[in-house]
């Protein structure tokens, strides 16, 4: 999250415990200092695609070369979504990888992001469930990320936000667990930010979950009250 609390990001490293952890952390590094040296235009919708376009692959440059250069690490990459808050209520996405965003409104779920991964896309060809892709024995194999290839494609998306919405970015721990709707349920419970994250973490950890978890938890607001977001 930065500072102005209109960039949010999530990284979820793969290629074992050293080179998961690092390559998660180059890609944060890289989006850090993108929105250090030249932050997004807040009130340019183009302009703020066109930020995470570069922003992105910057980041899978960075995971790359660090790859290429350090034989211990060979191999490691990272998934990645993105989330700007523009001016308007406008929020843009970008993200690689199975990473995933959700907007949660009037206590019902949507996700915003499409898995980069073979079940998933078995889900959208229609051939699988939803329910037969939770418990396929490769849910967790991905067909794009940071680091793996010196370029990489990037999908992106745009969403106009209501007052009292939230937006949920997370590793695939979570959705490996709970299912949205519990995702939600979790929302309503609770008033602010930090307690929902806390709690889809806990519920998350508690209920099994076969690997790390990052949840970051976005609520919005009338302008009037806390300057649209928290």
């Amino acid at each position: 999250m930065s500072p102005d609390d209109r960039v949010f990001a999530v990284a979820d490293g793969m290629g074992g415990a050293v080179g998961g952890a690092k390559a998660s952390k180059l890609a944060v590094e890289a989006i850090e200092r993108m929105w250090k040296e030249t932050p997004p235009p807040l009130a340019d919708r183009e302009g703020i695609q066109k930020w995470l376009q570069e922003t992105v692959t910057l980041a899978n440059q960075s995971v790359w070369h660090e790859a290429e250069e350090d034989q211990a690490v060979r191999g490691m990459g990272t998934t990645v979504v993105v989330a700007v808050q523009g001016e308007g209520n406008i929020i843009e996405i970008a993200h690689v990888g199975d990473s995933r965003a959700y907007l949660l409104r009037e206590g019902k779920p949507s996700l915003l992001t499409n898995d980069h991964s073979v079940v998933q896309e078995m889900v959208r060809a229609g051939r699988l469930t939803e329910e037969q892709a939770r418990i396929n024995p490769y849910k967790n194999l991905i067909t794009r990320c940071l680091g793996h290839e010196e370029k990489v494609e990037i999908d992106q998306t745009t969403h106009e936000l209501k007052p009292k919405d939230w937006i949920v970015l997370c590793s695939d721990g979570l959705p490996t667990v709970l299912r949205d709707e519990q995702i939600c349920d979790v929302a309503n419970d609770s008033r602010e930010p930090d307690g929902v994250c806390e709690e889809l973490v806990k519920q998350t950890l508690d209920g099994g979950a076969p690997d790390n978890v990052t949840v970051v938890v976005i609520k919005y607001y009338d302008e009037s009250d806390n300057n649209g977001s928290k």
